[in-house]
């Protein structure tokens, strides 16, 4: 049944006076389907794209349930899970418009941010707890936390918890908490794992697909600009000119490495653009800060890693420039979803390379539509070419990003293994190289000069001398030892030489018979101490002759 209003999805007074206020009106699809059950308590299986009002799909359903009754200390009544911090910091402020006329405390348990601020909070009570997974296990871990009281459960963005590998915790997060509960699940994807989540955790629910999953928002135009260099500076050269070229409000400019986002903020500073930075490596109050300049306009380009690609409800936003294709055409998905929100038009443009042939044939076959490009379409043998040079050990796409990045002191594998040691396609010329250096090197110590000949091989120590080097540093040479030098002149030239590490200048010892004629001629060796007696064996011999 489709309804246009709040007012026949079943929630209470306060609840729709509050969305009232909010200067709501028209609920989305979403909301329209799932509201009505998760008010009755069944568990929800949600499936839609990013930008369709999920979030209120669900908080205004818990606050109706919330209405009654009285949170204890350290024991929630809801739990709400997300991926991020920046997300979890969303929903909370989306309980504080919703939950204006309700006395329900809220406590946001995130990374970043000190410790005892949130055990405050949880040993007041909080009614409505939301939580990043890792954070949460700490404050369970340490004994700060009680789960037992959780009436209603929420996971928002299960495909992105896949993707940042929380499904373990999830799936711990789930055996904590008790087994009568209301679970509301939602998802843009619906891949085989988040499928076996679904199957272990929730009790006969009722699924919800307001779109195809991977699919895009139909108020976004989506376009293409083919760049024949792999180099990025010449990317961000063609991506200056299409936010000169467009009518940009405000942009969000993604990368795929965090790398990348801190060079792309240097260089759009640097050209005169008002630009901030959004990624991963940025603690918290300076990643809120920066989202904050750019709701406020303060900020006109943002420049994010995909961190910033799911659940970030920033209004109105103009454009999406994606400086690198996304590796995963659902990432694709997700970074577009960014502009063009509740029935407002958007635009998306994205930078084509020659290694992004494989890519692009999977958000084309994804879109199921031609792409749109700007300018000049790439030919079919400009993106076959990209797509040869990659592969396992290749140097193409993705791996070239990484080798290059390694090469830069970045992340990524690099010309070189786990161990250290080159790949084997780069093993040959590692070795010329460092035979060139080598040699060079060893002009340099030789005082070989361009045109000389350099040595053809070590000199053997049965040679003879070595002649004395040509530098600085070169070592003198000792005269070896003659056979009829008396034998202490050798022993004392011996010992120098052996000092020195010199093996090439030791005699030839005599052999063993010889030592022992010699021995026998000094007569028979001392029995005891002989002349070497200590001081006080010396003394005691004194006291006692007297």
């Amino acid at each position: 049944m489709q309804t246009t209003t709040f007012a026949e999805l079943g929630l209470s007074a306060k609840v729709q006076a509050a969305i009232e206020a909010a200067g709501y009106t028209t609920p989305t699809p979403i909301q329209t389907q799932a509201i009505p059950v998760a008010v009755t308590g069944r568990d929800v299986l949600g499936i839609a794209q990013t930008g369709t009002g999920k979030t209120a799909g669900f908080v205004l359903p818990m606050l109706a349930r919330l209405e009654s009754g009285r949170a204890r200390a350290r024991m929630p009544r809801s739990l709400i899970l997300a991926p991020t911090r920046e997300l979890a910091a969303q929903v909370a402020q989306s309980f504080e418009k919703y939950g204006v006329n309700h006395r329900l405390t809220v406590a946001l348990l995130i990374g970043g941010v000190s410790f005892d601020d949130q055990l405050k909070k949880l040993d007041r009570g909080a009614d409505v707890l939301i939580a990043t997974p890792g954070r949460l296990l700490d404050h369970f871990g340490r004994g700060k936390l009680l789960l037992t009281g959780v009436e209603i459960l929420v996971i928002d963005e299960a495909d992105r918890m896949l993707d940042m590998g929380f499904i373990p915790d999830i799936e711990r997060i789930c055996k904590l908490l008790p087994p009568r509960r209301q679970t509301l699940f939602f998802s843009a994807t619906m891949p085989p794992e988040i499928t076996r989540l679904v199957n272990t955790f929730l009790k006969d629910p009722v699924r919800i697909e307001v779109a195809r999953p991977a699919t895009t928002a139909k108020t976004i135009t989506q376009l293409f600009r083919f760049c024949a260099s792999t180099e990025d500076w010449e990317k961000r050269e063609v991506l200056r000119e299409l936010i000169r070229a467009e009518s940009v409000k405000n942009a969000i400019i993604f990368c795929n490495r965090k790398r990348d986002v801190a060079i792309l903020l240097k260089s759009l500073q640097k050209h005169g653009f008002n630009a901030g930075a959004l990624h991963g490596d940025m603690d918290q109050m300076s990643r809120m800060a920066t989202l904050d300049a750019f709701r406020e306009g303060r900020i006109t380009l943002l420049a994010a890693s995909d961190v910033a690609a799911r659940g970030l409800d920033i209004p109105d936003v103009s454009h999406i420039f994606n400086f690198d294709v996304p590796w995963q055409s659902d990432d694709y998905v997700h970074r577009i979803g960014r502009t063009g929100r509740a029935g407002k038009e958007g635009r998306s443009l994205t930078l084509v390379t020659p290694d992004d042939g494989k890519q692009l044939k999977d958000i084309e076959k994804m879109l199921g539509a031609p792409i749109t490009w700007i300018g000049d379409a790439p030919g079919a043998d400009d993106l076959l070419a990209g797509k040869r040079r990659r592969g396992r050990g290749g140097r193409g796409g993705a791996f070239a990003e990484r080798s290059r990045d390694r090469s830069s002191g970045g992340e990524g594998r690099g010309r070189f293994g786990r161990n250290g040691a080159p790949h084997r396609s780069d093993r040959n010329g590692e070795a010329r190289h460092n035979g060139e250096r080598h040699a060079e090197r060893i002009k340099q110590i030789d005082g070989i000069e361009a045109g000389d000949q350099p040595r053809e091989h070590r000199q053997s120590r049965h040679e003879g001398p070595r002649q004395p080097r040509g530098d600085r540093h070169a070592r003198p040479q000792k005269p070896r030892p003659q056979p009829g030098a008396p034998r202490e002149v050798r022993s004392e030239q011996r010992g120098h030489s052996e000092a020195h590490g010199a093996a090439s200048q030791r005699p030839q010892r005599p052999d063993r018979k010889r030592n022992v004629e010699r021995d026998h001629d000094r007569g028979p060796a001392p029995v005891g101490l002989g002349d070497h007696v200590p001081a006080f064996l010396r003394k005691t011999t004194r006291l006692a002759q007297r």
